[in-house]
């Protein structure tokens, strides 16, 4: 039971945490805080929380966890501003998409309360935001990957974990260097080039006109182009080492595809459509599979 849950950013992830704890009936009492009155006040008024603060030592004076669920770029500043409000022995976790750079705010700011500091991943959500995005059943069967360092004290671990398996996630550690190479190649990647194309076409001067005459599979793919611009700039900016590589790797395959089409290479062309189909039925087809994308 968690006496006293701290939410920073009151949105679809932090709120989805608050709102399953409470279904789970293993919290006591949620305070939350956003920049924005309109959220907070939204978010009280749905009952995602039960207090709204208007300042983040307010937020976290008396939590026993905190969970800091706001934009990459903001995390650096919340670690400052709270890490002289922190009672003794409070826990402190985020849902970051980019590791490196929040172990590295966390262990700049936090000082001695780093120890208590474990960083984590909820790989759930939808492209929606703000507190009516907020669902009790967002993280049910989704993973959560954590990511602690040497010095994570293990009762923090532990607690942490036990959070998101009361919240109905499946629950893994990894390294952080292993985490951001996969969620760029698994998220990071796919926004990128969702929104790049989407940019594209509505750019065009026909775009309504492409737009009117999309397919399901474009309507499928765009979807995550809705998603939060500031969010994604940050993560893209947080994992850039292993987006950039991803993105040059890439560009060699686009390079060589349009190599086959110009040189009308239809078996070069077949080899690598049959491969990817492969992959991805053979994935996609184990029984009862949960998708667990970040959208």
């Amino acid at each position: 039971m968690i006496k006293h849950l701290s939410i920073i950013g009151v949105g679809l992830i932090g709120g989805s945490l608050a709102l399953a704890l409470k279904k789970a009936g293993v919290v006591e009492q949620v305070t939350g805080y956003a920049r924005s009155a309109v959220a907070r006040e939204e978010a009280l008024a749905l009952g995602i929380i039960d207090n709204s603060a208007e300042t983040l030592a307010e937020a976290v004076a008396d939590a026993d966890v905190i969970f800091v669920a706001v934009p990459m770029g903001a995390m650096q500043s919340v670690f400052e501003q709270i890490a002289a409000h922190l009672k003794p022995q409070a826990i402190i976790t985020d849902g970051g998409s980019a590791k490196q750079q929040v172990v590295d705010a966390a262990r700049s700011a936090l000082g001695e309360a780093f120890t208590r500091f474990v960083p984590g991943h909820p790989i759930a959500g939808t492209e929606k935001s703000g507190p009516s995005a907020a669902l009790a059943e967002l993280y049910q069967q989704h993973r959560v990957v954590l990511t602690p360092v040497a010095e994570t004290d293990k009762s923090a671990l532990e607690r942490v974990r036990h959070m998101w398996q009361q919240a109905g996630a499946d629950v893994f550690e990894m390294t952080i260097e292993h985490h951001d190479s996969i969620l760029a190649a698994t998220s990071h990647l796919p926004h990128l080039l969702a929104f790049n194309l989407v940019n594209q076409l509505a750019q065009r001067e026909d775009c309504d006109e492409v737009l009117r005459y999309a397919a399901g599979g474009f309507r499928d793919f765009s979807r995550i182009a809705s998603s939060d611009a500031v969010m994604w700039r940050d993560i893209c900016l947080g994992n850039r080492s292993a987006i950039l590589e991803l993105l040059q790797q890439y560009r060699g395959g686009l390079d060589l595809i349009e190599k086959a089409i110009r040189e009308d290479d239809g078996n070069y062309l077949i080899d690598i459509f049959g491969r990817a189909k492969q992959a991805r039925d053979t994935r996609f087809a184990e029984p009862g599979l949960k998708d667990n994308s970040e959208v």
